[in-house]
């Protein structure tokens, strides 16, 4: 498809505010997203294998991750709105062919999605209510959950390299000339690349144990040293080996990469990822006592190696569509909208800020607190702020609404 052609596809309308910003936020918040899932699968790994194993420290670790697992479900949905939003407004041509390619395994994506986590929380009600070392309970819930977390990943890899394929859609629509308008297409699955990100649950679920064997050493009469021991050592293989299996993955896609950006590979995109994922495989060999505040620097050095993940992903996505196709992402014309930009980066920044501070303090000291937690002034505080700019976020958007329906 020639490069008039996809930009007649784009929205006539324009873009309220500039390209580069809304690219620069789609990888921010892609890297954030990403980050979430993985942890989310890796929990849930945890989750199964404490399902399955005698080990009663893996066990109790296994319902402990089953926390994490259903609350990183919910933060993935959440953040992972912002990225795909991104990539509709600036790739819309590419974003918008591919769901269409492929309609019947969109809307099966949220399906697939609501049923995982009904089986997630079918064996979190199953097994929480009790005994931590009894027998698990509907242990099969919490095995298909995993499995369908992973084909809702598997469907939104295929779209997003779907849409990298401007030559290949006329194929895929009407295949030996015959038109196939059943939107069954599953097409452009790139294995290595589907596994590289899926592999990062190691890692990224290695350092959270790590970190949460830190976390809760002030609360020993319940999480006693030979439990938050087994954790961390745990972690510290994840961590270790996952790096070392990310690696390889992130070199097999690399090196099966499509002709047209073969090249890719050996460019300067790929070095900084790799020297993060050096990084925290190099924090795994040795890593912090269980006292030590260090032990939460595994989660900021694979949050960083995530976000050059997420930089480099964006590289060779421009390089597909920019550098081959023609597509110019940067001359989308522009019908600036300044109330919605400044409406956005205020809620980010201000309602959000705030609302999240606030959540992210009480839930820190309550778990490190025996017994029930008090906020102090500062917290309570931050709470009142966070409930008035809420209030103020909930008024104006009437009162703008009001008025310009009036008008």
């Amino acid at each position: 498809m020639d490069a008039q052609t996809l930009m007649a596809l784009r929205d006539p309308a324009g873009l309220p505010f500039f390209p580069e910003v809304f690219m620069g936020l789609g990888v921010l918040t892609f890297a954030l997203h990403i980050f979430a899932v993985q942890l989310m699968l890796g929990a849930s790994g945890l989750a199964v294998y404490g399902a399955f194993t005698p080990n009663p420290h893996g066990r109790r670790l296994g319902l402990a991750m089953l926390d994490v697992a259903k609350v990183s479900v919910s933060v993935a949905i959440v953040i992972g709105v912002a990225p795909l939003l991104f990539v509709q407004v600036i790739y819309d041509p590419f974003w918008y062919t591919a769901n269409v390619l492929s309609a019947r395994w969109v809307m099966a994506f949220i399906l697939i999605l609501i049923v995982a986590y009904l089986a997630m929380y079918l064996f979190y009600f199953r097994n929480t209510q009790g005994d931590a070392q009894a027998p698990r309970r509907s242990a099969w819930a919490i095995v298909v959950s995993v499995v369908l977390l992973l084909v809702v990943g598997s469907i939104m890899h295929v779209l997003t390299r779907e849409m990298l394929f401007p030559e290949d859609w006329k194929g895929w629509y009407a295949p030996d000339g015959v038109i196939d308008a059943s939107g069954d297409n599953y097409k452009a699955f790139a294995p290595f690349r589907f596994a590289f990100f899926i592999a990062m649950a190691l890692p990224v679920t290695g350092a959270w144990l790590i970190a949460m064997r830190h976390y809760f050493a002030v609360r020993p009469n319940r999480y006693p040293a030979t439990y938050l021991d087994f954790a961390g050592r745990l972690g510290r293989t994840m961590m270790l080996g996952g790096t070392a299996l990310v690696i390889l993955l992130g070199i097999g896609w690399m090196a099966t990469l499509p002709e047209k950006v073969a090249g890719f590979g050996a460019s300067v995109w790929v070095w900084p990822p790799l020297l993060g994922l050096l990084l925290a495989g190099g924090m795994a060999l040795k890593p912090p006592a269980r006292d030590s505040a260090g032990s939460y620097l595994g989660l900021v050095v694979l949050l960083v190696a995530g976000l050059l993940v997420a930089i480099s992903r964006e590289a060779l996505r421009y390089a597909i569509l920019v550098g081959e196709h023609g597509y110019q992402v940067f001359d989308y014309p522009l019908n600036m909208d300044w109330y919605s930009t400044v409406l956005f980066f205020a809620t980010f920044a201000i309602v959000g800020g705030l609302t999240l501070t606030y959540l992210i303090a009480v839930v820190w000291n309550a778990g490190r607190t025996e017994g029930v937690y008090t906020p102090g002034p500062v917290v309570d505080r931050l709470g009142t702020l966070s409930i008035g700019a809420i209030l103020v976020w909930i008024l104006q958007f009437f009162a703008i609404g009001f008025y310009v329906w009036m008008q």
